[in-house]
């Protein structure tokens, strides 16, 4: 079963706001069995629509359209639909109760004829009732393609995916069983796990398929099997993943989608019942930002001193400003000064320190752009790592942040 996902905006056009509708319809749509063929993202013109539905027209089961269903002139898609559908609009009474709730009973003001007008929809539609909000979903079909409208605003696309539509077509479609697993690296690129496991890539069963998902410092494998036979599949996927961790388990730090790098590292900081603070300059707070993202996280996250500025690291963390003097601040010397400062002023088990040249210029420090030192501390002592990584600034940053919890994890597992 094919899907196609198309949002209608000229606001997505001209990059004024990001499209996350898509990406939430098809991880909803691949829960259940169903292929999302392609997303498009398309004008508010009329016949831009109209064209889009005919393209579509049975070459995909299911069109799921957001975008266009509000109660000012530039929303189209309604009438859109009629003329495409050839039918007429006309006024549904248990909708109209609804926008009348909402706008009298809980916004307190006077109906106008712009929110009655919400309550129109095409007279052959399948209404899909928006509990969070004012315009419906309409669910309308033409020979073998479902067309469905939702409204643009995320949390009521959301409900309505959840609620609605996803229940109705688990109801009325036969569906391939989906399954992923996602297993989480840190610390080797694509390129050289790829060398590493080609003869076990080589030897998936047909029905699987594996996508090498690379981030800075990072790379996700996502395996995906498909068929009828969901018994056989998950089996399969456990089978694979267990002869992977025999070939790359020294670079494996989690599974699935859920299991980020914070995750690991708060789960294992849990069981251990140990403490980190973070002391940052060129990650700008970016590791205490994940770290502190994580749920639970002040149970073993105590804080972060982002020290950006050389005169922040000598008046906030005591930093001797001889000692930048002499070895400039982005060293190895000062990276250690600040991990077991902040891990003293904390009073943690362990502290990551960060200080480089990100770029694009030299700044207050003497080492060449993309420079980076790390410094972690332990109850033992303090390790310091030098690296360049190269350029762009943004690259900088990432991967100092990646190979930091890198670092951290790597001397937590040791005692495990």
């Amino acid at each position: 079963m094919k899907a196609t996902i198309v949002t209608i905006g000229d606001e997505i056009l001209i990059g004024q706001i990001v499209d996350t509708n898509s990406g939430f319809i098809a991880k909803a749509l691949d829960k259940i069995g169903v292929a999302v063929h392609e997303m498009i993202s398309i004008s508010d013109d009329k016949q831009h629509i109209l064209d889009t539905f005919a393209k579509l027209q049975n070459q995909v089961d299911l069109v799921i359209i957001t975008g266009g269903l509000g109660p000012t002139k530039d929303d189209i898609t309604k009438h859109t639909f009629c003329e495409y559908f050839e039918d007429t609009l006309v006024v549904d009474a248990t909708v109209l109760a609804h926008v009348t709730e909402i706008i009298e009973g809980f916004y307190k003001r006077p109906i106008t004829q712009l929110n009655k007008d919400q309550a129109l929809v095409p007279s052959k539609c399948i209404i899909l009732h928006n509990k969070m909000g004012t315009a419906p979903g309409m669910w309308m079909k033409k020979a073998q393609t479902v067309f469905i409208s939702l409204p643009g605003v995320p949390y009521e696309m959301k409900y309505l995916v959840d609620y609605e539509i996803i229940p109705k077509v688990v109801c009325e479609y036969e569906r391939p069983y989906i399954i992923h697993k996602t297993i989480l690296t840190y610390g080797e690129g694509e390129s050289k796990i790829a060398e590493r496991i080609e003869d076990w890539e080589n030897n998936l069963p047909t029905f699987i398929k594996l996508a090498y998902l690379p981030n800075p410092g990072r790379v996700r494998l996502r395996l995906t099997a498909r068929g009828t036979d969901k018994e056989l599949l998950e089996k399969s996927i456990a089978d694979n993943v267990t002869s992977l961790t025999q070939i790359i388990g020294d670079i494996i730090v989690g599974f699935d989608e859920d299991d980020t790098i914070e995750v690991v590292l708060g789960r294992l900081l849990t069981q251990q019942k140990k403490t980190i603070a973070t002391a940052e300059s060129c990650t700008g707070g970016k590791i205490a930002q994940m770290l502190s993202a994580v749920p639970g996280a002040s149970n073993y996250f105590k804080g972060s001193v982002v020290s950006y500025a050389t005169e922040t690291k000598i008046k906030v963390l005591g930093i001797p400003e001889e000692l930048i003097q002499k070895h400039s601040v982005v060293s190895a010397e000062v990276a250690k000064a600040m991990a077991i400062s902040i891990q003293k002023l904390m009073q943690t088990d362990y502290a990551i320190a960060t200080t480089g040249n990100a770029g694009p210029t030299k700044g207050d420090a003497d080492a060449e752009v993309g420079t980076v030192f790390i410094a972690l501390a332990t109850a033992d002592e303090v390790v310091v790592h030098e690296f360049n990584f190269g350029q762009p600034r943004e690259k900088v940053i990432d991967r100092t942040v990646n190979k930091s919890m890198e670092l951290l994890q790597k001397e937590i597992l040791k005692f495990v």
